[in-house]
């Protein structure tokens, strides 16, 4: 049996756990499903187990004594140095008969330019005494294989739920759906994301709206949060606010030619990707950060990754339907291809095997 440890499930995750369920049963327990509404998730459906737990300033202590009731063989924990249980586990692994698996939920996005260069000791430390670690990507766990050659590390390919049926949707009718919602401008670009994260840089969004011909550009905004502003003003944009209705999301999707983020992309480029639309985003810096998942776009491939908004704004400006289309079938044969929902499972199943027979 095995043993996963999460804060809480939301809706784009729960595909996953329940495609591992069949093929490798677990128990789920979660230590703050109640927060679950206040980070703007959509409850999920996935059953879990509650687990008391305790903050302390940056640091969280859960009930390690639930992982040593049952005969679990493989606890799969978090990586993160501020759950001190997750340490107590680790020191008594020896004498626990348990493997332990650390699952690595993206270097970290604010000090991803220095621990892309040297990764966070503690970590390496925790690293250092399990038996597994999974990464959400690639480029992730090959950062810390250059600092860790001898370390068993799994790449998951972090993707969403629901990937395969946005895969296989068929192509709709553009100009239908576009005078189905009102969409009057020959080119859309369309943003699908939370206004929870200071970091996905909105201004950006909002001079990026000011600043495109009204006439020719219109922009879909699906997403709600505490830092969303008015976008009222602007009779370009068409405001959606949190959506949840697939058909309705879908139709949105195949209005829009471009998908643009300014910052903080993350799992929604999958999405994106998996409806057929180039990413168009900004280089990550110290000041503009990016999520793990910012590794999957290649520039002039599958999207679009600019210096400054000047060139971002040439570029949708004079950038052909031909070159937006090609980048689109691109950016899906991506997701086809590396992050289906089926390959993620299969990378975690066999990473589990791997450790439990060793």
């Amino acid at each position: 049996m095995i043993a996963i440890l999460q804060p809480f499930i939301p809706h784009y995750r729960e595909q996953f756990f329940n495609q591992l369920r069949q093929q490798a049963p677990f128990d789920m327990y979660c230590y703050e499903a109640d927060k679950l509404g206040a980070e703007h998730f959509k409850q999920g459906q996935t059953p879990v187990k509650p687990v008391r737990s305790l903050n302390i300033g940056p640091f969280i202590l859960y009930n390690p004594f639930t992982f040593f009731k049952r005969d679990y063989r493989v606890l799969v924990l978090m990586l993160s140095f501020s759950h001190l249980s997750t340490w107590l586990i680790l020191l008594l692994k020896p004498f626990l008969r348990r493997k332990v698996i650390l699952w690595g939920h993206g270097i970290s996005v604010k000090r991803y330019m220095e621990e892309e260069k040297k990764p966070n000791f503690l970590l390496r430390w925790m690293i250092g005494m399990a038996d597994g670690v999974w990464f959400y990507t690639r480029k992730e766990m090959e950062i810390w294989q250059r600092v860790m050659p001898g370390m068993k590390g799994f790449a998951l390919n972090n993707t969403i739920s629901g990937v395969e049926d946005i895969l296989a949707l068929p192509a709709g009718n553009k100009a239908a759906i576009k005078a189905k919602h009102g969409i009057m401008q020959p080119r859309v670009l369309i943003f699908c994301a939370r206004f929870n994260q200071e970091d996905r840089r909105i201004d950006l969004l909002e001079q990026l709206i000011a600043s495109l011909d009204p006439v020719r550009f219109g922009v879909i905004i699906i997403g709600d949060g505490k830092l969303k502003p008015d976008f009222s003003p602007y009779k370009h944009v068409y405001d959606f606010g949190g959506l949840y209705d697939r058909q309705v999301k879908d139709e949105l999707f195949a209005a829009a030619d471009i998908y643009f983020q300014p910052g903080w992309v993350g799992l929604s480029i999958v999405e994106a990707m998996a409806y057929g639309k180039p990413v168009f985003t900004f280089k990550r810096t110290e000041a503009l950060r990016q999520c793990v998942e910012y590794s999957y776009l290649q520039h002039g491939y599958n999207g679009m990754i600019f210096e400054h908004m000047d060139s971002c704004l040439q570029e949708i400006d004079t950038i052909s339907d031909a070159a937006v289309q090609q980048m689109g079938s691109n950016a899906k044969a991506f997701v086809q291809e590396q992050l289906t929902m089926t390959s993620m499972v299969g990378n975690a199943v066999r990473s589990i095997n791997s450790v439990a027979v060793n």
